[in-house]
């Protein structure tokens, strides 16, 4: 009986871990697209305003260094000096750490600092943005186990140019790169560490995809840290950068390193495909 059941548990369980794939891979696109909409999420993202040295004032009065949608006509000024960003507003003066979620809120609008090599900008959230208004989810490939790789990780820490949208180029910390097979051919891709003790590579990358059925800069993608020399890269993870959803992000460019020869069908396809 028992050796009558085994080529039907042959056959079932390579099924059930399929199903179980698919299903996994259903709750992380369900998660990204909630992350695009949630309060605070790169939809809300309605403004960008670099700051020069000294006072630049903010409200909706069309005679403020930043002209805001709403809120009283002065609402305050942001100050610049030897780098450090404070802000003056209903009688008070604090510092505003950029990159972090120290805000200034006016209204329903949610203001922070943000720097970019030696540049820094007002990055502005608006919860009624049209973006999020007009936004009509997201589109992919067809989910694929072969698009899901086990990588080499070879240590070799360095630093790699990572240029931005804004033509700023910024050395960052990669803690070496990885080879995998696609189709029978080798490749090779190089993670970043977005922020010191990062527990996760970040990979940025372009293939032949970009442009027609992806977003035409490249596309993202996250691991876990390296285990027993080896890294899971899951393509069918692969996501679009923020820049493909509002004109006032500030996204990274694949280094030279990154940019892949071959199609990887797999991830997300371009906002609007």
């Amino acid at each position: 009986m028992v050796r009558a059941r085994l080529p039907w548990l042959l056959v079932c369980l390579p099924l059930a871990a399929a199903v179980t794939y698919q299903s996994a891979i259903a709750e992380w696109r369900r998660q990204r697209e909630a992350g695009l909409r949630r309060d605070g999420g790169w939809l809300t993202v309605t403004g960008l305003f670099w700051l020069r040295d000294g006072p630049n004032r903010f409200g909706a009065g069309p005679g403020n260094d930043i002209v805001l949608p709403a809120g009283p006509d002065q609402a305050g000024v942001f100050e610049l000096r030897g780098g450090r960003v404070s802000a003056q507003m209903d009688g008070t003066t604090r510092t505003i750490r950029p990159d972090t979620e120290d805000r200034i809120q006016v209204g329903r609008l949610k203001l922070f600092v943000i720097r970019r090599g030696d540049r820094y900008a007002i990055r502005m959230k608006d919860p009624d943005s049209p973006f999020l208004r007009q936004f009509r989810g997201l589109d992919y490939f067809p989910a694929q186990e072969s698009y899901r790789v086990t990588a080499r990780f070879v240590a070799e820490p360095r630093q790699i140019p990572i240029a931005n949208i804004v033509g700023q180029t910024e050395p960052e910390d990669s803690p070496g790169y990885v080879v995998f097979q696609l189709r029978g051919r080798q490749y090779r891709l190089y993670p970043v560490l977005d922020e010191p003790g990062a527990k996760s590579l970040f990979f940025i990358f372009k293939d032949q995809t970009a442009g027609q059925e992806t977003y035409g800069a490249g596309r993202f993608l996250d691991t876990d840290l390296p285990k027993d020399g080896l890294v899971v890269l899951d393509f069918n993870k692969a996501y679009s950068p923020p820049c493909a959803f509002t004109p006032y992000a500030t996204c990274p460019l694949p280094p030279k390193e990154n940019r892949l020869p071959v199609r990887i069908e797999a991830g997300e396809k371009k906002y609007g495909h």
